[in-house]
């Protein structure tokens, strides 16, 4: 009964009722995968932002974080900020959270979906309202495709591109026998996130290439298949490409 009249006005706190002042909750769609986070940012004319494995959120205000899983039952929580809620495929829930002050807070599946569960971390960081803002209308262009990587993009194309996407990569580079079924994290801004494989390893510089020759090895079982029928200076080439692409 005690631990009841503790944590009955948290829950309440979690439910997306209606604001006081009439407004509505910045809202932020976050799907589960075996075994790493799609987030989703919702836009009507300025377009969606896709990313993964890196949560942004404004501080100081309250955000309804729409969730859902794509394969088994997932848990979204984030420790510093509330209780969990499960992701169930095939349904969306809500939770609402609130960051009182910037910070970055660690999160991770809390329910047991597989080999790599333990293995399923979220970067979260909450930030001013500003910054957010700012943060979101950078990854609504898409980044700039550098000179110097042509190798890498055509080994992209034939190898990456039914699985990953990146925003304004040039169609005709995409293999006409690619399958073009999105399966893997949205590529479009990795070279800006802070860790790789789901919070594996820190994305720093060559990190990307590391984690395509041995991701199998550092997070067994997940599901992008060994890249063995590629030789290391193109698994080179195609991650120092990948680390370009920055807001």
């Amino acid at each position: 009964m005690l631990l009841l009249v503790f944590a009955a006005p948290t829950g309440r706190s979690m439910i997306p009722l209606p604001l006081p002042d009439g407004g509505s909750a910045e809202v932020i769609e976050v799907i589960g995968h075996q075994w790493w986070w799609e987030i989703r940012y919702p836009g009507d004319e300025e377009g969606e932002v896709v990313t993964a494995n890196r949560l942004v959120m404004p501080a100081g205000e309250p955000v309804d974080f729409r969730i859902t899983s794509a394969d088994v039952i997932h848990a979204f929580w984030i420790p510093r900020l509330g209780g969990k809620r499960d992701m169930v495929p095939g349904r969306h829930t809500t939770i609402r959270l609130e960051a009182d002050a910037p910070g970055v807070f660690g999160a991770q599946c809390a329910e047991f979906c597989g080999a790599q569960h333990t293995n399923m971390l979220l970067h979260v960081e909450a930030v001013e309202r500003e910054e957010y803002d700012a943060w979101l209308a950078a990854r609504r262009t898409a980044p700039a495709q550098l000179a110097g990587h042509d190798d890498a993009r055509e080994a992209f194309g034939e190898h990456c591109a039914a699985c990953h996407r990146v925003d304004g990569f040039p169609a005709e580079l995409i293999h006409d026998d690619v399958a073009h079924d999105i399966l893997g994290p949205d590529l479009s801004d990795i070279g800006s996130r802070p860790t790789l494989g789901s919070g594996v390893m820190a994305r720093e510089e060559g990190a990307i290439a590391y984690w395509l020759q041995f991701h199998q090895t550092l997070k067994p079982g997940n599901r992008m298949p060994p890249h063995n029928h590629l030789d290391n200076e193109t698994l080179q080439d195609i991650g120092a490409w990948l680390e370009t692409l920055q807001p």
